[in-house]
Order: C-alpha cells, then sequence, then structure tokens
C-alpha cells in the first residue's frame, strides 16, 4: 500500500482515537487494554486529567524561548532530578537517543581531559541505546546496525552480566573512559542481571577511574519498584539518562551527571533546540509530583510480584515456556521459540503486548493499573500463550 510515511515501521492494523487510564479505543470504538504503555512512555496512563491541564495552562503561558535565555522551569525540573537521583546536573533533551548522545560526548570530553587521545566506552551486547549514529553503535544488536556502516569507531563490546569480561577489557584495552549500561536490558528481551552484578561494574568502574553510565530510559521512572533501577543495588552512577515515561507521553529526556562527568561540558560544547523548554519542563514536573505524591513505585513493586505469581502460577511447567521474570512492571515471559505472531493474537483479544528479542513477551503496563486490570492483563496474555503453543 502506498503511504506517505516512510517505511520505517512495520505498523499494526489499527489506530487509535483516544485513551483513558489504561484503555485506549480504536477509531471503530472497540476497547483495548494497554500492557504496553507506548513501550514503557504512559506510566500514569492515556489523558491523565493532571498531565492535560498542565499543558493547556503553560500552552497558554509560554511553548518556547531558546536555552540562550534561563528557563526557570527547566532549572526547577533539574533541581528536582539532581535531588531524587544523587547527581549534580542536568542536560535537558528530547528523546532518549539523544540522552545517550549527550552521555557518550561527556565519556569523550572525559577522556580527552585525561590526555586520552582515542577514547574508548565499553558496551554490552543484546542492548539497545537508541537509533542515532553513535547510540546505534553503541546498541548491541547486529539488525539495528546492518546497512549503516562505516559505524562510528570507540566503542567495544562485552557480554552483560559477565564482570571477568570487564575485567578483562581493562587489562587488555587502555583507553577505555567510561561503561554505558542498561541495568536491566528492555529491548534485549527484559534481561536482569545477577544481584551485585551492578555494584561490580562500580567497583571496576571506581578502580579504574572509568565513568558508569547508566541507561534508565526504559527502567527508570518508578518502573521497576523505585524511582531509578540502580537504586535496588544501593550503587549511585556517574551518568544516568532518562526519557519514556518522564513526559507521560510528551517528549522529554535528561542526561544527567556528577562528579568530574558534571564538569565535562562547557559552553558551546552541546545544545539543543528544543530540549528542556518550558512546556517539556512543566510536564515533566507534574509527572514527577503525581508520581511521588500516589508513591507509584511501592505500587508498581506490589502490582509486579502480584502479576509474576499470577504467570507462574497459569503458565509455569507448561512446555515451551521457558522463564517468567521481571522487576516491578518492567515483566518478559521467554518461550522457547519465536513467537512475534502472538503480538497480533493478543490484539484480536483487544490486548497490547510487544514481543521483542523474537521470543520474550514484553510488558510494561501503566503504573496506575487497577488490581482488577492487572489480573486481566495476566488471565489474557497466559490465554493468547496457551493458545500459540497449543497448551
Amino acid at each position: 500500500m502506498n503511504s506517505p510515511l516512510m517505511q520505517t515501521y512495520a505498523r499494526l492494523p489499527v489506530a487509535f482515537d483516544r485513551g483513558e487510564g489504561a484503555w485506549l479505543w480504536d477509531k471503530n470504538g472497540k476497547k483495548y487494554l494497554d500492557a504496553l504503555a507506548g513501550i514503557a512512555v504512559c506510566g500514569l496512563g492515556h489523558a491523565h486529567p493532571l498531565i492535560a491541564d498542565a499543558i493547556c495552562d503553560q500552552a497558554r503561558r509560554l511553548l518556547h524561548t531558546s536555552n540562550i535565555y534561563e528557563i526557570p522551569l527547566q532549572t526547577q525540573l533539574a533541581a528536582e532530578l539532581t535531588a531524587l537521583s544523587g547527581m549534580d546536573n542536568a542536560f535537558l533533551a528530547n528523546s532518549g537517543a539523544e540522552a545517550n548522545e549527550a552521555a557518550i560526548k561527556i565519556a569523550r570530553l572525559y577522556g580527552h581531559q585525561r590526555n586520552i587521545d582515542k577514547p574508548v566506552i565499553v558496551v554490552m551486547e543484546q542492548a539497545f541505546h537508541g537509533r542515532t549514529l553513535a547510540t546505534l553503535t553503541a546498541t548491541g544488536n547486529r539488525k539495528v546496525q546492518a546497512g549503516f556502516e562505516p559505524l562510528v569507531s570507540g566503542f567495544v563490546r562485552v557480554p552483560f552480566g559477565d564482570l571477568k569480561a570487564l575485567e578483562t577489557v581493562a587489562g587488555n584495552t587502555p583507553d577505555v573512559v567510561a561503561v554505558l549500561l542498561e541495568p536491566i536490558q528492555g529491548e534485549g528481551g527484559i534481561r536482569i542481571p545477577e544481584v551485585g552484578y551492578l555494584h561490580g561494574v562500580r567497583e571496576i568502574c571506581n578502580h579504574h577511574e572509568w565513568l558508569m553510565m547508566l541507561d534508565e530510559i526504559q527502567s527508570g521512572i518508578s518502573r521497576t519498584g523505585q524511582m531509578f533501577a540502580f537504586q535496588h543495588a544501593g550503587i549511585t552512577p556517574d551518568v544516568l539518562t532518562l526519557a519514556k515515561g518522564l513526559g507521560n507521553g510528551f517528549p522529554v529526556a535528561v542526561c544527567l551527571a556528577r562528579g568530574a562527568a558534571a564538569r565535562a561540558f562547557k559552553p558551546g560544547n552541546h545544545g539543543s533546540t528544543f530540549g528542556g523548554n518550558p512546556l517539556a519542563c512543566r510536564v515533566a514536573l507534574t509527572v514527577l509530583q503525581i508520581l511521588q505524591k500516589e508513591n507509584l513505585a511501592a505500587r508498581a513493586e506490589e502490582l509486579g510480584q502480584r502479576m509474576l505469581a499470577g504467570f507462574n502460577d497459569s503458565l509455569g511447567g507448561i512446555k515451551g515456556v521457558k522463564t517468567i521474570r521481571g522487576h516491578g512492571l518492567m515483566i518478559g515471559i521467554e518461550l522457547e521459540q519465536p513467537c512475534k505472531e502472538l503480538v497480533a493474537l493478543a490484539l484480536e483479544q483487544s490486548l497490547l503486548i510487544n514481543v521483542t528479542a523474537e521470543r520474550v513477551i514484553r510488558l510494561l503496563p501503566p503504573l496506575i493499573i487497577s488490581t482488577e486490570e492487572a489480573d486481566q492483563i495476566v488471565n489474557g496474555v497466559s490465554a493468547v500463550i496457551r493458545e500459540f503453543l497449543g497448551a
């Protein structure tokens, strides 16, 4: 079919007209339960009234000036995020890829300030950091990179969760300046490292004076049961990137830094036309206020445990189901075979899910779902998987 849009997505045959909470309605009025939330974006659900009010009120006051002027709402948002994360300062951007580009540039500046001419960043197999040229190079998925060579130099890759491999790089590659990783790999298949892994990475970075840079674009903003996933490990990174849930659907992202990383950028090193404009910052501040007032991190932890228990009851031991895993409302069910067809099967049952890494059903529902809606997701997804496996 001819389309005025570039063919960058294999779109599903549905178009949504409106949303409310965890539900979406298509243009024919059919109702769908959203267990994906725009891939971890709409943590507060669709059409949240306080977000709508903030957008309308700020749109009537001021949408945009420029980053060459002071933007009080941007300063307020940076202060809130640094206080929550233990970081020193923030660069506001529009997308996760832009936030990660800022992190990569910080690492390179940090390296040059240490007289390293060709700084190297360690990245992980099966990682996902975005689709700009530098971030797709950092991404550990050959399918994402194919056709875009030559890729950006200055990256070395190790297996996720393997501290010995990281130590080996330290011994063989003297120009390493930073490690970039996700605390939980989302696009890679909801891969959760063993307890102690992040702490071990922190110790290696400290020993070698590397920056520890965490991509929490999917795992951050209360999704895993803490405001940030790194807080489960009791460590603090040097650089932290956030996006997705920060704007609940409005494009806003941030690269946070502390210590030497926070001192890397000087005027002229980096910038963004739209990043951190008054409207984006007003929305993000409202999101953070709602998350904290309603203690939605704790809610995500509680519902995540309930859903994992439900999936283990309904799918545990079934032939074809390899593992069921999750942290808060970041849940993956791995099958022993590719299962992309499940997305369409679920859509027929009015349920929105996603399959990643070819065989992992990825569930990222809104944090505001009710207990009954969480149970509906468990029952609906379990029924679709059973049908697919013939169990």
